[in-house]
């Protein structure tokens, strides 16, 4: 008989130890949860939209953005608008309907990318700019390199070089982007009043086209001095152009400081250029995403510095 009720006593007591057991690793699970320890189970994914991979200076802040979400634990979803406002506009609504939680988007246009804007607006998703603006659409905020600063650096050092009432050209980038008129209105701050402009002519952003503007304004003013393109890949153009006519006297000054464009510049080639620092506004375009996922709050505009090569 006592060995009996020992036995049922033993049973009852592994009962309760076998339901305490079952119980706990459940309990812990949701305190990991409550405390946050397990980061990974509040994704968040990023959309952006670049507005060309054809160009070294965006290749260089698709790099600095992906490596910052890496970083950061953050899914980063690139899309390559090819220079294509419609495509860009498509590409927009599409990372809308994979349901990030922020856009980021470089725009190809200020003017017709405010349609974007307005998309993500609609869908409630918080919209940031990177190096061009938005001229419609509320943006939580906008990240750049100071572009009339970094005009009128390069007008400066053009005037240095070539001399006040010398002939200069100017090239021009993609006619109503943010970054085309910002430079332009920098570098006529300072060459209005002390070069004479001969040409103004868009070459949106593009090396093939500037080199083909470059020639024709060539032509037309022997007497050239000097030009200012609004980014590298003109000035690297506009250097082809000179070279082929003759013309190594003349005086370049580009924009973004790229690879290419400061191997010229250590050369000779190139006079100068302005540059830029791609990598860190890709790496604050992330910081900046996650901040405001996070609720955080953040500045209107961001500034990243500029400095000029020469």
């Amino acid at each position: 008989m006592k060995k009996t009720m020992l036995v049922v006593v033993m049973m009852v007591f592994g009962f309760i130890v076998m339901a305490c057991s079952t119980e706990s690793p459940a309990s812990n699970d949701g305190n990991n949860d409550a405390d946050g320890g397990n980061e990974g189970s509040g994704e968040i994914t990023v959309g952006f939209s670049i507005s060309t991979l054809n160009n070294p200076f965006f290749v260089t802040l698709q790099e600095g953005a992906e490596a910052q979400a890496d970083e950061l634990g953050i899914e980063l979803i690139m899309v390559d608008a090819q220079d294509d406002d419609a495509k860009q506009i498509n590409d927009v609504e599409d990372l809308i309907t994979q349901g990030v939680d922020v856009v980021l988007i470089n725009p190809t246009d200020s003017t017709s990318v405010a349609a974007a804007v307005e998309a993500a607006n609609s869908a409630g998703i918080p919209v940031v700019t990177v190096d061009r603006g938005a001229d419609g659409g509320e943006v939580a905020a906008h990240i750049a390199s100071d572009n009339v600063a970094g005009g009128e650096m390069a007008g400066e050092l053009l005037v240095e070089l070539v001399g006040e009432g010398a002939e200069v050209a100017e090239l021009e980038g993609i006619s109503g982007s943010s970054a085309a008129r910002e430079r332009g209105e920098g570098f006529n701050n300072i060459a209005s009043d002390a070069l004479t402009i001969v040409s103004a002519q868009t070459a949106n952003f593009n090396r093939a086209e500037g080199l083909t503007v470059m020639e024709n304004i060539l032509q037309g003013n022997p007497d050239l001095a000097g030009v200012f393109a609004h980014n590298d890949e003109m000035a690297l153009g506009a250097l082809e152009a000179a070279e082929a006519a003759g013309r190594d006297d003349l005086i370049i000054i580009g924009f973004d400081a790229t690879d290419d464009a400061v191997e010229a510049v250590e050369s000779g080639r190139l006079q100068g250029t302005v540059a830029q620092q791609p990598t860190v506004i890709g790496e604050f375009a992330i910081d900046t995403a996650l901040a405001i996922a996070n609720e955080e709050s953040v500045d209107d505009f961001i500034p990243v510095d500029l400095e000029l090569v020469r």
